[in-house]
């Protein structure tokens, strides 16, 4: 266990390290064929700042700002051919950092997000993913104000480890599917993958689509959907029953590019909902277990919702304020970035501890992280940057969620709507009592 934790550990550094450093971000344009920006605000410093930025609670230019400005001088990726920099010496105002977030490369971003999952993932060996311009949508009163973004992500379900997402426009003549944008997130999974998904996702086209990347699958069907499959057939609570399943019209009327002879074969399996006894449960899977263990299975895809809070609220990824396109997706993309950084301190500290990961709280692993953030860029050897690391290891450790060992003893509370504002008068018309 120390061994391992101790390979692990090494690891993560290197990533942590290597990331954005210049070398790295050097490397990454010249595959591009990006020219590299050089002042103040390089490239490298641009990533440290946007994922600080995520994980500081304010998420201001200004808070990102007034950080750097207090860490010139121990800035260890700072750029050797600005004067400013080099006599700590950098103004507080905002417009340079905003400018230089707008020209930085959204392939940058991309690849970034891409090398930081793809190396975390690696030393995390347990991987089971599940399946999360933008026009306002509309209402009975008419149109919204605000864009809205669809946009999927597949997280590993014993980690919480998110991989880069798929996005498009929710509404208007170019809005996407949740599907199709899991099609295309699919390629990016791990080989020996197993997709878990719900209802939404549990149609023909998705199993078709993950079959064809060879890849296992279990996902839940509904009852209607489980009559068809099964062509009409009764199944018992705890059976199965091998099956093909083929292409209905309305798959191949909504799926013009299904091939003729497209199948699934695998098991449909019937058991009944532990958390409520009228309630049956119906799964497709390619994988041959027992019902018991494909229940268990998919009973840990319960732990994307709780992924999806901590992308949504705690990191804040639920409303992003930048204007342009470009700027939106490479916001999502450095946000990702942050909550890998996060995920990855809380596994290597439950390992450490002997706990799950899930056992500790994102919150505070979450703020440990930016506590540590400055001290982790200043460290001008590696045994410095080992010994911050540890000592944030054994921080998160300590932020051990309860444990309830029974029900709550007040059952939860539905919100309202709320009333509706009174409609502000005119200036011209005064009401006199």
């Amino acid at each position: 266990m120390t061994s391992s934790i101790s390979i692990d550990l090494d690891v993560f550094e290197r990533i942590l390290q290597s990331t954005v450093s210049v070398s790295f971000v050097e490397q990454l344009c010249r595959r591009r064929r990006i020219k590299l920006r050089r002042g103040i605000y390089s490239l490298t410093v641009v990533v440290w700042l946007m994922i600080y930025q995520r994980l500081n609670s304010k998420r201001t230019l200004s808070a990102a700002v007034q950080f750097l400005a207090r860490e010139t001088c121990r800035w260890p990726h700072r750029s050797q051919d600005s004067r400013r920099m080099g006599e700590c010496r950098i103004s507080t105002r905002t417009g340079g950092y905003c400018r230089a977030r707008l020209k930085m490369p959204k392939l940058v971003a991309t690849d970034v997000c891409d090398h930081i999952f793809e190396q975390l993932q690696a030393i995390m060996q347990e991987r089971l993913p599940d399946v999360g311009a933008f026009p306002p949508g509309s209402n009975q009163h008419g149109e919204n104000h605000w864009p809205t973004m669809l946009l999927v992500a597949f997280h590993d379900v014993h980690t919480g480890l998110a991989m880069r997402p798929s996005w498009g426009p929710m509404y208007g003549q170019q809005a996407v599917g949740e599907q199709v944008l899991a099609r295309e997130a699919l390629q990016r999974l791990p080989g020996d993958a197993i997709v878990l998904a719900d209802c939404d996702f549990g149609i023909f086209a998705f199993a078709h689509a993950v079959q064809q990347t060879e890849r296992s699958m279990i996902f839940r069907l509904t009852a209607a959907r489980t009559q068809k499959v099964l062509g009409g057939m009764s199944l018992r609570p705890g059976r199965r029953r091998k099956v093909t399943w083929e292409a209905s019209r309305w798959d191949r009327s909504t799926h013009c590019d299904l091939p003729e002879e497209a199948s699934v074969k695998g098991w449909v399996i019937a058991c009944q909902n532990p958390a409520r006894q009228d309630e049956m449960l119906f799964f497709f899977t390619t994988l041959d277990l027992k019902p018991k263990r494909i229940l268990a299975l998919y009973k840990l895809r319960w732990n994307i919702e709780t992924d999806l809070r901590s992308l949504k609220r705690t990191v804040d990824l639920h409303q992003v304020t930048s204007k342009s396109q470009s700027m939106v997706e490479k916001e999502i993309l450095m946000a990702i970035c942050a909550y890998n950084v996060v995920r990855a301190v809380q596994y290597l500290s439950a390992s450490a501890a002997g706990l799950r990961p899930r056992q500790l709280s994102f919150s505070t692993a979450q703020d440990a992280v930016l506590a540590a953030w400055p001290y982790l860029q200043r460290a001008s050897t590696q045994a410095e940057f080992h010994a911050e690391v540890q000592r944030l290891l054994r921080v998160v450790a300590e932020s051990r969620l309860p444990e309830r060992s029974h029900r709550r003893s007040y059952p939860r509370e539905i919100w309202g709507r709320g009333g509706h504002f009174p409609f502000r008068r005119s200036p011209g018309k005064e009401v006199r009592p």
